[in-house]
């Protein structure tokens, strides 16, 4: 359900974020509010997980103060945010949305290893024919998505036809920055005994300056792939800590779900949410060191 906030109208919702604007004309500000909301195979679940908004805006914010340096954010502040959505809101700079989906792969895993089955390639780029599930590529990829309208599957497409879509200084500078971010969480996350099998960004132009702009949510397990390094054995998945357990007990028998027929997901049980909320949670706290506040 919308939240109506005093100063501010609801202009777009997407699975997770809603996205409100001033009541206030003139003002290059918007209100980016997470949600409980969970949602897997193009569908929004029920229930909600308990805590999952704060968990991906805390995360956010951590890395972001590790990765300014890098690039410019869009984040203005997370404390001058109407009360009943403070911890899970970011007010923040608008900017100009690029159509694009910035994946960077270091592990093959989910869609990269579907497109690396059938002809040896993820996202235009080759790679050595010997690679299974879970495996380490060479050096971690580009490999950029077509965003899609609301409700409907994003595109893979290659760096190739990325240049055509934002032009190629655009299409260079967001492989170049993405490539940098990655490098550097990857090495954080792996001294924190985790893994960053792949995540992926989004990026604008900040209008006034021209600047390109990291947008949207980063890091987070709704936008990566953590994995327990411990537990990592290429040929089979590890253990991650984002909502890979709902989609494994929605397909499972367990649910008598057909995620390929027409009807709507089943309601989760308590224990699938709980241990779900316990995954985000426990991400946090592998993460950052400390357990959400």
């Amino acid at each position: 359900m919308t939240e109506k906030l005093p100063g501010w109208r609801h202009v777009a919702a997407g699975k997770v974020r809603d996205l409100y604007v001033p009541e206030t004309p003139g003002q290059d500000t918007v209100l980016l509010v997470a949600s409980d909301r969970i949602s897997a195979y193009d569908a929004v679940l029920s229930p909600e997980i308990p805590d999952k908004g704060r968990v991906l805006t805390a995360l956010t914010l951590w890395w972001l103060e590790r990765l300014d340096d890098l690039i410019p954010h869009h984040v203005i502040s997370a404390d001058d945010v109407p009360a009943p959505v403070r911890g899970r809101a970011l007010l923040c700079r608008r900017l100009d949305m690029l159509p694009l989906e910035a994946v960077v792969r270091g592990y093959l895993a989910g869609s990269g290893l579907a497109e690396y089955r059938v002809d040896g390639k993820v996202g235009g780029h080759s790679l050595p024919p010997d690679l299974v599930t879970a495996s380490a590529l060479p050096s971690p990829i580009f490999t950029p998505a077509r965003k899609a309208p609301q409700g409907e599957h994003d595109e893979n497409i290659t760096v190739a036809q990325a240049r055509e879509l934002l032009g190629t200084e655009t299409a260079d500078a967001v492989e170049a920055a993405s490539l940098a971010i990655y490098e550097r969480a990857a090495k954080l996350s792996k001294e924190r005994g985790l893994l960053l099998a792949d995540t992926k960004f989004e990026y604008g132009i900040n209008p006034e300056n021209g600047a390109l702009t990291l947008g949207d949510e980063v890091l987070t397990p709704d936008s990566s792939r953590f994995w327990l390094a411990s537990e990592h054995r290429p040929g089979r998945s590890p253990a991650s800590f984002d909502k890979q357990y709902v989609r494994d007990w929605l397909t499972s028998p367990a649910s008598g779900w057909d995620k390929n027929g027409r009807e709507r997901p089943p309601r989760l049980p308590e224990r699938v949410v709980a241990a779900t909320r316990d995954r985000y949670l426990d991400a946090y706290r592998r993460l950052t060191g400390h357990s959400l506040p």
